[in-house]
């Protein structure tokens, strides 16, 4: 076999440590079965942090609402909002936004965004959350529940959308959220009609991109939008630039530079397969020509999270003569922010206990684990990340597997499509029955958006884990509270 082509996962000391406490993660594996999720509340404040400190850098006042579809946890949600002032919750369904009142969240800290039922609607316009319309359709059902039921005025901003650029012509891409820049007009118009039941607090977007570039196009578009709103005699305070900052997964540059060109390699048939049955991440090779385009997360990002922001702010603005910050700040304007997959970096990991190893007809390593696709969703959002061995308690005697070798991860279903990842994954040494693979960083979209119940195989389960003096402690998901959270929990 050619040289391994290893994917380490970029570990910050909290989860490196976690994953370091081989002892403690197979009692919460034995305890509570695999799969399981791992979420550590600590993280997403220190996460905060980093990015309050980019508006400190710049100046800048505003909210940073975490976009909850990110992850089902209650233990992040509740460690959140005991931070103190700037954090919010973007909330995108009813039941998020029952669960970020259930939190603790105030009204005033929670942010409705998304396809919006007429339940959710209602709830948002109800308690006194700022709701997020996507078109004047929206804002005329908001302004009708509004009159119908008596409520007081609600905080809306209006969500755009197709931005371009002056000078050189750049676009944004198309997006199906928000409404066009060039239909402005009739948006307005839309919100001065309906001034006894809106409070127009700003405008924003959603680009579901990680161009720098485009995002600096939007932004610029909102301030100058924000400056027409008061040439009309409008208000308006905030904008939010969505979310989108991205994670850098990986540890070393250079191994996914290596990766995704021996990957192109092996598609073109010009060295051995590294996927299952050669598949190609959205690469094909079709009578001498490499086709297709490699549809995977850059899974190294080095301009990620906090950093991402930091760039996005000082990005100069060709028709205002000065950053985006400069304008921001000049106009006194709010910047808000929803970072989702960026603010649950580090704060969490997927157990699958390994079940089986055997070769394949082929004879490719095969290692069956507890877990399905589903389960560990990295595959599903294009993150390509090797998992770390957490090696089950033994006295281990010198055996042949102890060199580095390359497996596929199968799944629990009787599907042939049920693998946790098409790639060959290379790992230090071959592991055995008993052991742990701990996928890292998994808290961002890949832990629980789309586990399902397939087989009446059981969904994961969550557990909340701390450090307290020096010893890691837990507490099932839902009972994490952290007020309290060195009372009646369990420790290593």
């Amino acid at each position: 076999m050619e040289a391994p082509l290893y994917l380490e996962p970029r570990l910050e000391p909290r989860l490196a440590s976690l994953l370091r406490a081989a002892g403690f993660l197979h009692t919460l594996a034995g305890g509570l079965g695999s799969p399981l999720n791992v979420v550590l509340p600590d993280q997403i404040a220190e996460n905060l942090a980093r990015f309050r400190a980019v508006y400190r850098r710049h100046r800048l006042s505003g909210e940073v609402f975490f976009a909850h579809k990110a992850n089902r946890s209650s233990a992040l949600v509740r460690r959140l909002a005991v931070t103190g002032a700037g954090a919010g919750m973007d909330v995108a369904s009813l039941g998020e936004l029952q669960h970020a009142l259930g939190a603790g969240f105030t009204p005033r800290q929670i942010m409705a965004t998304g396809p919006k039922s007429p339940e959710f609607l209602w709830l948002a316009a109800r308690c006194g959350a700022a709701v997020n319309v996507d078109g004047c359709g929206e804002l005329d059902d908001l302004a009708a529940l509004v009159r119908r039921y008596g409520l007081p005025r609600v905080r809306v901003l209006l969500r755009l959308a197709s931005f371009a650029s002056p000078g050189v012509r750049l676009l944004t891409r198309q997006s199906r959220f928000g409404t066009p820049v060039g239909e402005l007009d009739a948006l307005l118009k839309a919100v001065e009609r309906h001034r006894d039941a809106v409070d127009f607090r700003g405008v924003g977007y959603h680009l579901d991109t990680t161009s720098l570039a485009e995002k600096a196009v939007a932004l610029e578009g909102c301030v100058l939008v924000m400056n027409e709103c008061r040439s009309r005699g409008l208000e308006p305070r905030v904008i939010d630039v969505g979310g989108g900052f991205g994670v850098n997964y990986l540890a070393d540059g250079g191994q996914w530079d290596r990766y995704t060109t021996e990957l192109t390699q092996a598609v073109m048939g010009r060295r051995e397969a590294l996927t299952w049955r050669r598949h190609g991440y959205g690469l094909r090779y079709e009578a001498g020509t490499l086709r297709g385009g490699l549809g995977l997360y850059p899974a190294h990002r080095p301009v990620a999270a906090e950093r991402y922001l930091d760039a996005l702010l000082s990005h100069p603005a060709p028709s205002l003569g000065r950053t985006l910050a400069a304008a921001l700040l000049e106009s006194l304007y709010d910047l808000c922010t929803e970072p989702g997959r960026a603010l649950v970096d580090q704060c969490g990991l997927t157990l699958a206990r390994v079940l089986e190893v055997r070769r394949a007809e082929a004879g490719e390593w095969m290692v069956r684990l507890e877990a399905n696709a589903d389960d560990i969703g990295l595959e599903e959002h294009g993150v390509l990340m090797d998992p770390v061995v957490v090696e089950r308690a033994r006295t281990r005697e010198p055996t042949t597997d102890g060199e580095a070798v390359g497996v596929y991860l199968a799944g629990n279903l009787c599907l042939e499509s049920d693998l946790i990842t098409r790639r060959m994954v290379f790992l230090p040494r071959l592991p055995r029955p008993g052991d742990l693979l701990g996928f890292a960083n998994t808290a961002g979209y890949c832990m629980d958006f789309s586990a399902d119940q397939a087989q009446h195989q059981p969904l994961a389960r969550k557990v909340a884990v701390w450090q307290d003096e020096g010893a890691w402690r837990w507490s099932l998901d839902d009972q994490y509270w952290p007020v309290t959270q060195g009372e009646g929990n369990h420790e290593d």
